[in-house]
């Protein structure tokens, strides 16, 4: 053997130079949609909320957001988040998520993730059965509870906050497609909810159409945006904007499902899970329509066939709105554990995207 493999075998171990950042991250997927759970090595946020935590990390950190999920660490579709102390002694912690874009208000797929984490980390003091986590999100608490079988986790339901509808069969004009129908509703975020049967696309919600659902999406996002002046969170302007659109297609999957959902998020991005958030609202538009009642189940699937579970816990007013809590099911997996460095040499240090 020669001697330069034989250093390879024996010398495995990178040093960064003290003067480098290093970001230890545990990397998981919900149904396909990635989670980069930022553990160690993020610079302390200041703040009194989850919201003030977020917004003070948009103001001095946005560089570690973009360096830490664009390439060449991360890609144009890569999520993750933050966890930090909740908004009082009631809650475990709170969390802050990250995209393309900037910070979202609610992801249900990172709820379910970090949930199945704190469980395999044993965070919490896990038991069989049911284990809740009280959750501070930038959207409100969301109540967790992670399913243990024999000392095993089996899954994940979460009840997201008062979800609600805006306005049903709403249309607007976007350039080269015409009229399009939608429904605006909120689900921790606000999306603008587009029912395939009511439309006339030339694609449907499958991984082939995958550019026409992003070009589409974000054309339908950004018209709904200039024309609709009621995306307006009823307690918090921070919350009051369209997070995405989501195409809903009703026709019986090859999974059993009833119905499949592929939301385009941020900038571009493409849900590999049903959205979480987006179920949540949904389930508000099922119920305003009579198509959903207390103690019924919908399984509703993404673009790579992964499926959550969404049903209607109870109906409650939430200022101007009859709002239902809405509960979403869902399984999440570790993926891999990282150390990321940041060498304040590398002129890539703080991302770049290429689609």
């Amino acid at each position: 053997m020669n001697n330069t493999y034989q250093n390879i075998i024996n010398n495995t171990e990178f040093q960064p130079p003290q003067n480098w950042l290093q970001i230890k991250t545990i990397d998981m997927h919900t149904g396909g949609e990635p989670l980069r759970v930022i553990v160690d090595g993020f610079p302390e946020l200041k703040g009194n909320s989850v919201l003030e935590y977020r917004r003070y990390c948009k103001e001095q950190y946005d560089y570690l957001r973009t360096s830490l999920l664009f390439e060449p660490r991360g890609h144009a579709d890569m999520y993750g988040c933050i966890l930090l102390p909740p908004n009082d002694d009631e809650g475990d912690f709170g969390i802050i998520f990250l995209h393309n874009e900037g910070y979202s208000t609610m992801c249900g797929h990172a709820i379910i993730a970090i949930s199945t984490l704190a469980v395999e980390m044993n965070w919490i003091e896990v038991k069989e059965g049911e284990n809740e986590l009280k959750i501070d999100a930038p959207c409100g608490r969301i109540l967790s509870y992670a399913h243990v079988k024999n000392g095993k986790i089996t899954g994940v339901r979460f009840h997201c906050v008062p979800s609600f509808v805006v306005g049903l069969d709403r249309t607007v004009e976007v350039d080269d497609i015409g009229s399009v129908t939608y429904d605006l509703a909120y689900g921790g975020a606000f999306y603008a909810y587009v029912d395939m049967a009511k439309n006339n696309f030339d694609f449907d919600l499958t991984p082939n159409s995958y550019r026409n659902l992003i070009s589409t999406g974000m054309d339908i996002k950004r018209a709904v945006m200039k024309s609709d002046e009621s995306i307006l969170h009823p307690f918090e302007d921070d919350l009051s904007f369209l997070y995405g659109t989501i195409f809903i297609d009703h026709t019986k999957q090859t999974s059993g499902s009833d119905s499949r959902n592929v939301c385009i998020f941020a900038e571009g991005e493409v849900d590999r899970s049903p959205t979480g958030s987006g179920v949540s609202g949904r389930m508000a538009l099922h119920k305003a329509r009579k198509e959903i009642d207390f103690g019924e189940t919908m399984s509703i699937e993404s673009i790579t066939g992964s499926v959550f579970h969404g049903s209607v816990g109870k109906e409650e007013d939430y200022g101007p709105f009859k709002a239902v809590i809405p509960q979403v099911e869902g399984t999440a997996y570790i993926t891999g554990i990282q150390t990321f460095v940041i060498d304040p040499n590398d002129p890539m240090k703080n991302g770049f995207i290429l689609r």
